[in-house]
């Protein structure tokens, strides 16, 4: 096979796989949303109850989902769900810095809280700085006013101009 082939072929296989996951993600909501669906209050007027149609329409889905999944399947060669995972780490390891920035958001989210807004942010702000531009005396200066300018500085603007009280936190 030539080498456009293969890439063709290749190309071709990771739609397959992708058109599979989402093909799952799909599965998944709609038996999640079936489920929630028997938490609708029902109505005097109705045998079935105001969940079951909702209930029949994801069920049909989830049907249809799977049938789609079985399909996809068999489509798919072994070999290319390995080729699919290098790939993927590949990816994850080209853009590792988006993944320590949402981690970090998410440790941001948790800590505000606990520490309050002011020092949560300065934490986050200043770590963040620090993990995405260069260390040199003048750039971790301006990251440490910024952070301070960003965390304390909003604080004192919602609450003495707007009135607006930020989250303080437990300590």
């Amino acid at each position: 096979m030539s080498q456009t082939g293969l890439e063709n072929e290749r190309a071709r296989e990771a739609g397959e796989i992708a058109r599979l996951l989402s093909y799952v993600l799909i599965l998944l909501a709609s038996v999640a949303l079936f489920f929630a669906a028997t938490g609708i209050p029902a109505s005097r007027f109705e045998r079935l109850g105001a969940g079951a149609f909702p209930q029949i329409v994801f069920g049909a889905i989830s049907l249809v989902a799977m049938i789609a999944i079985i399909d996809a399947l068999r489509k798919i060669p072994g070999s290319a769900y390995g080729r699919f995972a290098e790939q993927t780490v590949a990816w994850a390891r080209r853009r590792y810095l988006v993944f320590i920035s949402l981690g970090a958001l998410t440790l941001y989210l948790l800590a505000i809280p606990v520490l309050g807004f002011s020092i949560a942010s300065l934490v986050f702000l200043f770590t963040l700085q620090m993990i995405l531009m260069p260390r040199r005396p003048k750039s971790i200066l301006i990251a440490a006013v910024v952070a301070l300018i960003f965390s304390f500085g909003l604080n004192w603007l919602f609450a003495d101009v707007f009135t607006v009280f930020l989250p303080r936190g437990l300590l």
